[in-house]
């Protein structure tokens, strides 16, 4: 049982009036802008650790910090509600708020596909879809969210994620435990990633990114290019192109972010079930993010690429498979 604010559960609770004083789940509805009419929770966990989970958004993470010290990445575009969400092509990128996970999926990520099973945009729609939310819980040792987002058509694929995301109350920690179903008639392609986007202050100058790993492989040349550096931020670049590159997960299942200056750190652990985990490094002018992203196939060009590399997984009908990730921050 963790501590809050260096103290002791027991000894804490008769000191407060009420639990919500030091750790809660607070519910709001967005009244302006992009994100008007979306849901939108806000964490509390008593240890430090805040953050925002998005129901209309799949149960998405958004703004998160520490110790009030901000760990994600917020695009142009903000966290906004799911009807604004543009399927076609790479439309994605046009509601892609960032936060510090965005899921990817359900039946393909990377750029967009077209193959046997249909055309598909980029990263998939998971992240547009609205949940239904079956926990909202704060207790003396635990808060949480909890829900299901189906991905369904007529005629098409009949997916169904169940995510909870809890964290132990004083802790430094939160996880985010997800299962798939398919629940349609007809084995479906199941592709599915968890995009986390670290941003500044965490990511500055002198921060330095671990991913233990079998192999390290370049997406593109722009990455051949950055490849000796890949394990270093630097300042902001006006006009720097993005690199990419692909890891094979090792024996352990992790990836650190260590800013020296400041004394913090985060690390990602990911299951078993996630044999991939890509790293993206865009240091631009306001586009300054590191992504870190656990993957269920190592297959980053698509579901029509996975599919033709034999690298596409399937679930059959009634067939579930589970996934698992822990951000922890120190400081």
């Amino acid at each position: 049982m963790a501590d809050i604010f260096g103290t002791a559960l027991p000894e804490a609770l008769p000191r407060i009036g009420s639990l919500e004083q030091v750790a809660r789940v607070d519910r709001f509805v967005e009244d302006d802008g992009p994100a008007r009419g979306a849901r939108r929770f806000r964490v509390v966990n008593g240890g430090g650790l805040e953050f925002d989970v998005h129901p209309d958004r799949g149960l998405d993470i958004g703004a998160a910090s520490y110790n009030g010290v901000p760990l994600a990445w917020i695009s142009s575009t903000g966290i906004t509600r799911p009807d604004a969400y543009e399927p076609e092509g790479r439309g994605w990128l046009r509601t892609f708020g960032g936060g510090l996970v965005t899921t990817c999926g359900l039946d393909s990520f990377g750029p967009p596909a077209d193959d046997e099973a249909g055309v598909v945009g980029m990263h998939g729609r998971i992240g547009s879809i609205p949940a239904r939310v079956g926990e909202v819980t704060a207790t003396p040792e635990i808060v949480a969210v909890g829900g299901q987002v189906r991905q369904t058509a007529v005629f098409h694929e009949n997916l169904v994620l169940t995510r909870r995301i809890w964290s132990e109350v004083g802790s430094n920690s939160f996880t985010i435990d997800d299962t798939v179903t398919n629940e349609g008639e007809n084995p479906s392609p199941h592709m599915v990633l968890y995009h986390v986007n670290l941003g500044w202050p965490l990511l500055e100058a002198g921060t330095t990114v671990d991913i233990p790993a079998r192999s390290v492989v370049p997406r593109d040349p722009d990455a051949v290019e950055g490849f000796e550096e890949r394990t270093r931020i630097g300042e902001p670049t006006v006009g720097f192109r993005e690199q990419v590159y692909i890891h094979e997960a090792g024996d352990e299942r992790v990836a650190r972010v260590v800013n020296p200056t400041r004394g913090m750190a985060l690390t990602l652990r990911y299951s078993d079930t996630l044999p991939a985990v890509f790293q993206w490094k865009l240091t631009a002018t306001k586009h300054f993010v590191l992504g870190l992203e656990p993957a269920n196939t190592p297959e980053i060009q698509g579901r029509a690429a996975a599919r033709e590399n034999g690298r596409l997984p399937e679930l059959q009908p009634g067939e579930s498979r589970s996934y698992s990730i822990q951000i922890e921050v120190t400081a």
